[in-house]
């Protein structure tokens, strides 16, 4: 453009002159042009979730929170302070040391990660805890930054949540399944046996979704605030069965040999590759933090620091679990 004007300004005076008054009001309006087109590409969306409804990319979060920050991540910076919304009784993963006091109180390798984060953020950490049902929305309602409390990818939170990656896999095929007492191990064998029984599972789930989507029979489907009271119904007769993460019911079958439970080899749900792996949940549109948030899961899956937290505090709620029989 600067060419194009110095070679007419160097003809004769007249013309000069005429293209002095000719340009010059073309030269802004393609320099409108070009700094609109600047502008827009500044401002197109960078952020962006797939075509499950969560996001997959990250941003390098060793940097702290980028000076373009805005919304939840700016808001973030300017407290001081992350709020975690969580559960802390779904060991190892968020569980309570009851020998320490105050935000000590809560360990496990979710918090750990929550921690990381915070660090990364370079603000302090809060961890608020509450019943599972409340974590989702305690975060849509803005009383919290995020939920991390081991929540699985479902349809219905993609909707509702930004969901970041998976940051945990329990193993090859994540898989939920029934939880029953020994002594119906006869009469429980598949779904078409719950058609007459009580089935649990804990509200706000992924086993309570799986359960409403493959199970189309029972008695009645009853849905509890915590994973001890889901045990717990099962074990007092409360109901016949529960729906469980195939890994957690194991384990605790393994941590409580008194508790007289078992799990059914003959019915289980698995999770489509795409949608495995423990979620981290920011409010719907928060998609800039999400991207932080995915930037520190990389960290960790990449170093295999989460999976260190998670062989480190499964023996302490082993422990744990042991001392409360």
């Amino acid at each position: 453009m600067c060419r194009l004007l110095r070679f007419f300004v160097d003809e004769s005076d007249e013309v000069s002159a005429v293209n002095h008054k000719t340009l010059l009001p073309l030269f802004l309006v393609l320099l409108l042009c070009f700094s609109a087109a600047a502008l827009a590409e500044e401002t197109e969306e960078l952020f962006v979730e797939n075509q499950w409804n969560y996001v997959e990319k990250s941003m390098d979060a060793t940097h702290g929170i980028p000076e373009n920050a805005a919304g939840a991540l700016e808001r973030i910076r300017l407290r001081g302070k992350l709020l975690v919304a969580m559960e802390p009784y779904y060991p190892p993963q968020e569980f309570i040391d009851p020998s320490r006091t105050g935000q000590d109180q809560y360990i496990g390798a979710d918090v750990e990660l929550a921690r990381l984060i915070a660090e990364r953020m370079g603000v302090e950490l809060e961890i608020v805890p509450m019943e599972f049902s409340r974590v989702l929305f305690a975060v849509a309602d803005g009383e919290c930054d995020l939920a991390i409390s081991a929540l699985a990818y479902t349809p219905s939170r993609a909707v509702m949540m930004t969901l970041s990656k998976g940051y945990y896999y329990s193993g090859d095929t994540v898989s939920s399944g029934m939880l029953i007492r020994t002594e119906d191990r006869a009469e429980i064998t598949c779904i078409e046996d719950l058609a007459k029984r009580v089935i649990v599972a804990q509200s706000g789930s992924l086993q309570e979704s799986q359960t409403a989507e493959n199970v189309l029979y029972y008695k009645e489907f009853r849905r509890v605030s915590t994973m001890q009271e889901v045990y717990g119904m099962v074990q007092e007769g409360l109901a016949d069965a529960a729906t469980v993460d195939v890994e957690t019911g194991l384990a605790y079958v393994k941590n409580h040999p008194s508790c007289r439970l078992m799990m059914v080899d003959g019915i289980q749900f698995d999770l489509e590759e795409q949608f495995e792996g423990d979620r981290i949940a920011g409010r719907k549109g928060e998609l800039q933090l999400i991207y932080f948030v995915n930037g520190v899961i990389d960290e960790v899956l990449s170093s295999g620091q989460y999976q260190a937290w998670y062989d480190e505090y499964e023996p302490i709620a082993a422990l744990l679990e042991a001392q409360k029989l």
